[in-house]
């Protein structure tokens, strides 16, 4: 029913930035917790941050404190990652997830955005 849509991925060098957009459509009146996750070649799938739907409370894995801000516009149904002084291990397939209120795991995802970070 929610449908997630990224952008803004995209072939950068080290220390440039970068800005995420994750598109929200559907029944997103459903959706709890927004976030973003990203996935290297050879690497499980991590956790980057996450952004309360109603609420501004954030978190943040540790790579990302510091560089990545998680933000959204709750009007038009956005959520950001702006990515900043990009590292190449930063280098992976972002994806927006959603988190719907009556359930405690991720159940909607995104197609995800390459980020490519050269050195």
């Amino acid at each position: 029913q929610v449908q997630l849509v990224e952008s803004g991925g995209g072939l950068v060098q080290a220390g440039d930035s970068l800005r995420l957009s994750c598109a929200a459509s559907g029944g997103t009146g459903s959706i709890a917790t927004m976030a973003w996750f990203r996935q290297a070649p050879l690497k499980e799938r991590e956790f980057v941050a996450h952004i309360w739907w109603s609420g501004s409370y954030t978190s943040y894995a540790d790579s990302a404190k510091g560089r990545f801000t998680i933000s959204k516009d709750s009007a038009q149904n956005t959520v950001y990652l702006q990515m900043n002084t990009l590292k190449p291990e930063d280098t992976a397939v972002y994806y927006c997830a959603a988190k719907p209120t009556w359930v405690s795991n991720y159940v909607y995802w995104g197609q995800g955005t390459q980020v490519t970070v050269s050195s």
